[in-house]
């Protein structure tokens, strides 16, 4: 007999194991950026979640849980084995999320935290590089696993005027190369005023196309969604092994 598998019903498709919560937005969405496909190596599948903008979502709009679950609840019905957010500020419905799905979620960049602060030593702290400093606040970080003494310290773009009106006031068009000068300025100011960073982490989707010269222009290592997105698909996409010896 050949081997026989079942279709979970209601799934009409297959092949994309990251689901992927969008926020709406109405600027250029560019290679590097979680909500472009063309970053992957891999197929993903994106939701847009209804009613959430940027300034819903940061704000800490709590009506909004209601569509986030809605939206990934639609996620795990096509197929996906995992979700995760395309926000960082997401974070503040991880562990409803994670109560309510039957896959993993991680919703929020952040999640990574914990993890990166074990490989770092005692005396070094982690840089977070956000998109508003003002609104990333310890509830948030307690849902992703930080804790209150986390030795982090937080810098956000919410000053910057390319960034803040493409990704903050959603005025419908960015400044590329301005944006990408805001980004690796403010991660440079980070590393300068605090030099026990022994790493950075970048909250924001929109921030992984600069990660490489954030990189090249901090010395140190660089952490963002793409990271945290890659190492889930290799969790929920095992592959085999070829070679020799």
């Amino acid at each position: 007999m050949g081997t026989i598998i079942h279709q979970p019903a209601g799934q009409v498709m297959a092949g994309h194991a990251v689901g992927i919560l969008l926020l709406n937005t109405g600027y250029p969405i560019i290679p590097g950026n979680v909500a472009n496909a063309s970053t992957y190596s891999y197929p993903v599948r994106f939701a847009v979640v209804e009613g959430a903008d940027s300034p819903r979502l940061i704000g800490g709009d709590p009506t909004l849980l209601e569509p986030v679950l809605a939206a990934a609840h639609g996620l795990v019905r096509d197929g996906c084995r995992a979700i995760v957010g395309a926000c960082g500020y997401f974070a503040r419905f991880q562990r409803e999320l994670a109560e309510a799905l039957p896959v993993p979620v991680f919703l929020s960049s952040l999640c990574q935290v914990p993890m990166i602060l074990g490989g770092l030593q005692p005396r070094q702290r982690l840089g977070i590089l956000c998109a508003k400093a003002s609104s990333l606040d310890q509830r948030m970080l307690t849902a992703v696993g930080v804790r209150e003494d986390a030795p982090i310290v937080v810098a956000g773009m919410e000053h910057s005027p390319g960034f803040r009106g493409a990704i903050l006031e959603d005025q419908g068009w960015m400044d590329l190369d301005q944006v990408r000068d805001e980004v690796v300025g403010a991660a440079v100011r980070l590393a300068a005023d605090h030099p026990d960073i022994g790493g950075l982490l970048l909250e924001c989707s929109d921030m992984p196309p600069y990660a490489t010269q954030v990189q090249e222009a901090t010395g140190l290592p660089v952490w963002d969604y793409l990271t945290l997105i890659d190492w889930i698909h290799s969790s929920v996409v095992r592959r085999g092994y070829d070679g020799f010896i």
